[in-house]
């Protein structure tokens, strides 16, 4: 795990409102969509996920229309976007990351903990990406179609 992602300002929700958001807008019928709906939607403060939407765009998932008729769009095919895709967008490791290694101390023991942290957090960020990267926002959207249609 690199040191800049040990240092990412993003809290770890965000990447599931962007996940979220990012399923939403994968919606056929969906040209455009404002942020105030996507919020409404997912019962979240529009300012937040306007800040979630914007890392999003600039990442280049989503496109931005401003107008009457503006919103967000999604910029990419949702078949392409993985989980992990969004995990990096979002440096989800970093808190965690951050954290541990926060805890020790320049002591010997605590030099001697940080390497030994360095390598689980490491290991955790890999298996974490792997099982992301299984995993696209169409498979999501299509798993929460399923769901909908049987539940009819």
């Amino acid at each position: 795990m690199d040191a800049e992602k040990c240092t990412g300002n993003y809290h770890p929700r965000w990447f599931g409102l962007a996940v979220q958001a990012l399923i939403i807008l994968s919606k056929e019928n969906i040209q455009t969509c404002p942020s105030v709906e996507i919020a409404s939607y997912l019962q979240s403060e529009p300012t937040l996920l306007r800040r979630v939407l914007a890392v999003l765009a600039r990442e280049g998932f989503l496109e931005t229309r401003e107008g009457r008729d503006g919103g967000y769009r999604l910029q990419k095919n949702p078949e392409s976007i993985t989980l992990a895709d969004v995990y990096d967008a979002f440096q989800v490791g970093g808190p965690l990351c951050f954290g541990i290694k926060e805890a020790t101390g320049s002591h010997p023991f605590g030099v001697e903990m940080k390497a030994a942290f360095s390598d689980i957090t490491d290991e955790m960020d890999r298996s974490m990406r792997e099982v992301l990267s299984r995993y696209t926002i169409a498979d999501l959207a299509e798993r929460l179609h399923a769901k909908v249609v049987d539940s009819k």
